[in-house]
């Protein structure tokens, strides 16, 4: 007796074996995780280092070098690629498959902190993060202003709209990209500086020292023990216009006669074109651990729909 009798003999055994695989199909297709950009387990961690005002060659000599030799002792490392551009190495550790990438991640976080111990000083610590195919953004958050400057609106998007995206369960909020972070700008004129025999380094050593950090302190008084607070760091950015630089036989030199202090931003090296006729900044959400179709209308709902024009 073949398949094609039973079946023949008992139609409704073999309805209801049909209706069954049927619902366990449905039911599976429920539970399923969809996923746009599935994450695919490349063993690959990336390492972003910046250092601003280095050249690609001193990238490649003071930082690379290190962070290469050090990778080496990772557990399971199969090769190490770099590239060095000015401001910015990047270091891509590719690992054989089945490495605990748990175990690499620290011991490259350890290789980390042993190679910046030969940098030269100011080196910041680096974004050390496991990226494959699968860690793309789900999209692109665009701003943009008519009356703003660009400088203000990266400010926004850091400090504002970043912290919407990271209560969202699974979604990752990378900083935004274009402009340049809001700084005190010291505008030395070459000029003054000269008149007065000064340079460069005595004008940040004496600012490094007038606005030094202290922590705040106690003091008893009268049978109180009240906090009391310090003036070491200016409120107000001009105060710092009555440093004094240097004092001389005809008077001190103030940071006022050679220079000129500012609110704003550093010099703009890069900025968006995603809107038309202006600059503009965009923050690209990336998914966590739950899939990229659940993100985008999550990370959607955060914000108004734009006004009809």
């Amino acid at each position: 007796m073949n398949l094609v009798q039973a079946a023949l003999r008992r139609p409704f055994t073999v309805l209801v074996a049909i209706i069954a695989v049927m619902m366990g199909a449905w039911v599976s297709l429920q539970q399923m995780t969809r996923d746009f950009f599935p994450p695919l387990g490349i063993p690959t961690i990336y390492i972003s280092a910046p250092y601003g005002g280095m050249d690609a060659s001193q990238m490649e000599g003071f930082i690379t070098y290190y962070y290469e030799y050090q990778m080496l002792y990772v557990t399971g490392v199969e090769h190490v690629e770099s590239k060095s551009i000015q401001g910015a190495a990047l270091i891509k550790l590719q690992l054989h498959p089945g490495t605990d990438m748990a175990q690499a991640m620290s011991e490259v976080v350890a290789g980390v902190n042993r190679a910046r111990n030969a940098m030269p000083p100011g080196t910041v610590p680096p974004f050390v993060m496991r990226f494959d195919e699968g860690s793309v953004p789900v999209g692109n958050l665009v701003f943009g202003s008519a009356t703003r400057p660009v400088s203000e609106v990266r400010d926004a998007a850091l400090t504002m709209v970043r912290p919407l995206f990271a209560t969202l369960p699974g979604v990752s909020a990378p900083p935004p990209f274009g402009g340049s972070p809001r700084s005190i700008i010291v505008s030395l004129k070459p000029s003054r500086l000269q008149a007065y025999n000064l340079s460069p380094d005595e004008v940040v050593a004496a600012v490094s020292t007038a606005n030094a950090v202290s922590p705040s302190g106690n003091a008893l008084m009268g049978g109180q023990y009240p906090v009391v607070p310090v003036n070491s760091v200016v409120k107000n950015i001009q105060d710092l216009a009555a440093l004094p630089l240097r004092v001389t036989g005809s008077g001190a030199v103030y940071l006022r006669d050679v220079a000129e202090i500012s609110d704003g931003t550093d010099v703009i090296t890069s900025y968006a074109l995603a809107i038309v006729d202006r600059p503009s900044v965009h923050r690209p959400p990336r998914r966590g651990d739950i899939d990229a179709a659940t993100n985008t209308p999550r990370s959607s709902r955060r914000f108004p729909p734009p006004p009809s024009p």
